[in-house]
């Protein structure tokens, strides 16, 4: 018997204990008969003011996501949906593949995650050469270079904004965002990409891809629509760039 407001899909999403942004943009962007149920990884210490700092925040991780993944699974969801983009770049190629079989193997699932969904995007487009911005420190940078360079695009351009704390991620404010595109932004550049779910880009994104006359992917429209899309839901959302409101 199919769930009375989930008649069509029921999403299991896993978000950082700390992340703030992606539940209200998932429900924004909701359609009718989809639900999105929400289960948090709990981060302990979301200190990320260096490097070192980072990297014990993803090992946090690594321990929790496998209970998170345990919860809502209590939902008997039908799909899954990494609500953290980090991760998902973390290692390049391999190491997003291997954070996808990990999840399939604690869910049974299969998995929408940010990597995947700018590479599919991306490659939509047909961008070759992007900028990106992100709210990380350089590690997290070097991995999301790593990423887009193995599966053939060029970074022109990278905006790490180093935000101290995994909360204040979502205090970077929408003129912060609006010039952090500018200056990854040029000539040279085919698309710009966002990662960072906790980085408040939907709204933005489709208001700069009118000015800026190219896609801007923000990763939790691109990673929504990728999870629709998988699922044959065709439904199109407005407000949130073009590839929930085209593709």
């Amino acid at each position: 018997m199919a769930d009375a407001l989930a008649w069509r899909k029921k999403f299991g999403v896993i978000v950082p204990s700390t992340n703030t942004i992606v539940e209200p943009d998932f429900y924004h962007m909701a359609v009718p008969g989809v639900t999105a149920h929400i289960s948090r990884i709990w981060i302990r210490d979301q200190n990320l003011s260096d490097n070192d700092a980072f990297e014990a925040l993803l090992e946090q991780i690594r321990v929790e996501i496998e209970y998170a993944v345990q919860r809502v699974m209590t939902a008997e969801v039908d799909y899954m949906v990494m609500g953290m983009s980090a991760e998902t770049f973390w290692g390049g190629v391999q190491g997003n593949r291997e954070f996808i079989r990990n999840i399939k193997k604690w869910s049974g699932l299969d998995v929408a995650t940010g990597a995947e969904a700018c590479e599919r995007a991306l490659n939509l487009f047909g961008a070759k050469k992007i900028g990106v911005v992100t709210p990380y420190q350089q590690i997290g940078d070097d991995n999301v270079i790593k990423f887009f360079n193995e599966i053939g695009f060029e970074v022109v351009r990278i905006k790490g904004l180093k935000c101290p704390t995994a909360v204040a991620i979502a205090h970077v404010s929408e003129e912060e965002l609006r010039q952090a595109l500018i200056e990854v932004n040029g000539e040279d550049v085919d698309a710009l990409v966002q990662a960072g779910t906790n980085l408040s880009m939907v709204g933005l994104a489709d208001e700069a891809e009118r000015w800026l006359g190219k896609p801007v992917i923000a990763i939790n429209a691109a990673t929504w629509w990728m999870a629709l899309r998988e699922n044959g839901i065709e439904d199109k959302v407005y407000g949130c760039g073009r590839l929930l409101r085209e593709f």
